[in-house]
């Protein structure tokens, strides 16, 4: 339990560095990290043997984020990550064959599901960790206009990802009687689901009052779209949380890896935020549209 506070006290740290780069190129950076740690701990759950493919997916996860660093960049290396990002299908597409030619140059140790698991992982975890800079940049949209916003939605999306698994923990370990997944993830029960959906909604509202009466210069997102979003959102995340249970049932594991000592590895700690933050995107550009149009 110490280990696991001290390691908490760090993640605390390293979010807080995060959020103050937010407008910077650092920010685009850290997220290509957190990216490329991720998409190897699946390919070492996996265990993938093919270290070409393994290098190329994890070149491919750290420059998806880094694409969307959204500065103008000049030179060869701004040439190269402008070219990358409003050509992502063709480049796709050749990764994808190349994949499948590396499948065959090692096909003694991999299996098809290896490549598979390579392409879909570097690209779904990639683009999951790039929504947050989609996020920061919410201003980019009519609906929206403050850079504060940007801040918000991040800090909301991490706390319907990460409070509702801890408000739901406490609630269940009070209340909790029926189990919600019993196979999958024991300890979770319907009551803790309930309890971390409800309390998460309400910490939601407060952070949003706290923002219009302190860091917005004018309030225009509706509290009704904070309160249905953060419902959608706690049900998300956990989804995720359960996605993530399955696949280390699959595998036999109980971690995804140990870069974070009480908490396991980073898909540990970003599975449920990985589903929760392009979704979110996708709330709020919808949203965005509607009101266009209405």
């Amino acid at each position: 339990m110490k280990q696991r506070i001290i390691t908490g006290c760090v993640i605390a740290v390293f979010f807080v560095l995060m959020m103050l780069s937010l407008h910077t190129p650092i920010f685009a950076m850290l997220l290509a990290l957190l990216s490329v740690v991720a998409v190897y701990e699946i390919h070492r759950a996996a265990q993938i043997k093919n270290v070409p493919i393994t290098v190329l997916s994890l070149i491919v996860a750290a420059l998806t984020p880094i694409t969307y660093i959204g500065y103008d960049s000049s030179g060869a290396v701004g040439d190269f990550l402008l070219f990358f990002r409003e050509n992502s299908s063709v480049c796709l597409i050749f990764y994808i064959l190349a994949v499948l030619i590396l499948m065959l140059a090692q096909y003694q140790k991999t299996r098809f599901e290896h490549a598979a698991i390579s392409i879909f992982s570097s690209i779904a975890v990639s683009y999951s960790f790039s929504s947050l800079l989609f996020l920061r940049d919410i201003a980019d949209l009519p609906e929206y206009s403050q850079k504060s916003e940007g801040v918000f939605f991040i800090l909301f999306s991490f706390t319907c990802s990460w409070f509702t698994d801890i408000f739901a923990y406490f609630t269940g370990r009070a209340f909790g009687k029926h189990k919600l997944c019993p196979t999958i993830s024991p300890k979770k029960t319907v009551e803790g689901a309930i309890g971390g959906i409800v309390i998460t909604m309400v910490f939601n509202l407060l952070l949003l009052l706290v923002f219009n009466r302190f860091f917005f210069e004018q309030a225009a997102i509706p509290y009704w779209l904070i309160a249905v979003s953060s419902v959608l959102l706690s049900i998300i995340s956990m989804f995720g949380d359960l996605s993530a249970s399955t696949i280390k049932r699959n595998y036999g594991i109980k971690d995804f890896g140990k870069i974070l000592p009480g908490h396991g590895g980073i898909m540990d700690r970003f599975d449920s935020c990985l589903f929760v933050w392009p979704c979110l995107y996708g709330i709020l550009k919808l949203f965005s549209l509607i009101s266009e149009r209405i």
